[in-house]
């Protein structure tokens, strides 16, 4: 007999899909992983704009890290961004999609492994099984979704390269390309954009590289053609379109926590009890709903994530 034993962060009944719901997501996923099984996977990360609706193949939904939670609506998800890159607005990323150019696209991996390189991006994801893992996200403005991402674990590009005893974080750097981004040509942040993780926040598997969300290839609005998503941080450290990812020997400067690190720690763990200083963190607005709803530790990933942080003051490394 298979017993699960129940976690904190395993949702509420109240907050479960309905079956007919859920059966009927699973069964049109399926299809489509049927439908693009036999389909090439070169040019299948080809630019969601140019590619809308194109099914990601040989993709396997991973329940043993997804939410039963509702999904939030396709439409919502890819209308309502934040990536600055293509306008300031919630609304703008959809609108100016189109400026992303996606082809040809290549990820450095280099700093302190045995094994850096320069790669296509087809040449980058071929080697790693998609999964399904449907995701909180949480957003430090104090709203929330819940996501199907499709990707694979970041560690396994990592173990790839083969760090050394001196990498202790990896930095990520997102696409430079004020010729054609609107965002870029104004100084609102220092352009590219910068984040990073701790070593062992990127080797857990909870930390993914997505190229897809709701089984097709990722829109340019929610960071196409690779983007990290690291569930129980706020969204901002989630970087988009990545262009290079580097394992470093000290923490790396990221966008955020050097403009305003009164507001933006390096660490930024969803923590209702650590107020951002213009706005509360206590309570989240998930988007498609009215009322609001309790902010959970983590993000809800306390079972999964709490060990890493294990006697360090959560309020101080914020």
């Amino acid at each position: 007999m298979l017993i699960r034993v129940k976690r904190r962060s395993d949702p509420k009944p109240s907050e479960l899909t309905p079956k007919s719901v859920y059966e009927d997501r699973r069964r049109f996923l399926r299809t489509a992983a049927v439908a693009g099984a036999s389909a090439a996977f070169p040019g299948l990360l080809v630019s969601g704009a140019a590619r809308a609706g194109r099914k990601l193949p040989r993709v396997r939904h991973n329940p043993d890290y997804s939410t039963d939670e509702t999904w939030t609506d396709y439409d919502d998800i890819t209308s309502y961004n934040n990536f600055l890159e293509l306008g300031t607005g919630k609304e703008d990323p959809k609108e100016n999609a189109h400026r992303l150019k996606t082809r040809p696209w290549s990820v450095a991996v280099e700093g302190e492994c045995e094994r850096p390189g320069v790669y296509d991006l087809e040449d980058f994801v071929k080697p790693h099984r998609l999964e399904e893992r449907v995701y909180r996200l949480r957003c430090v403005e104090a709203w929330s979704m819940v996501i199907p991402w499709v990707g694979f674990e970041l560690r396994t590009v990592l173990k790839a390269a083969r760090p050394t005893s001196k990498a202790k974080y990896v930095a990520f750097e997102s696409v430079y390309d004020p010729k054609n981004l609107p965002g870029q040509r104004r100084r609102i942040l220092d352009w590219p954009y910068k984040e990073g993780l701790r070593m062992d926040e990127a080797m857990h598997p909870l930390t993914i590289l997505a190229v897809g969300l709701y089984g097709e290839v990722l829109p340019n609005q929610n960071g196409a053609p690779l983007r990290v998503v690291v569930p129980w941080k706020y969204g901002f450290k989630s970087a988009k379109s990545i262009v290079r990812i580097r394992l470093v020997e000290k923490q790396p400067p990221t966008t955020w926590n050097t403009l305003a690190p009164d507001e933006y720690g390096f660490y930024s763990n969803v923590n209702p009890e650590v107020d951002h200083p213009r706005w509360s963190q206590k309570k989240e607005r998930r988007i498609g709903e009215f009322f609001k709803r309790r902010t959970l530790p983590f993000n809800g990933y306390a079972d999964e994530v709490a060990h890493l942080y294990a006697g360090m003051d959560l309020r101080k490394y914020y």
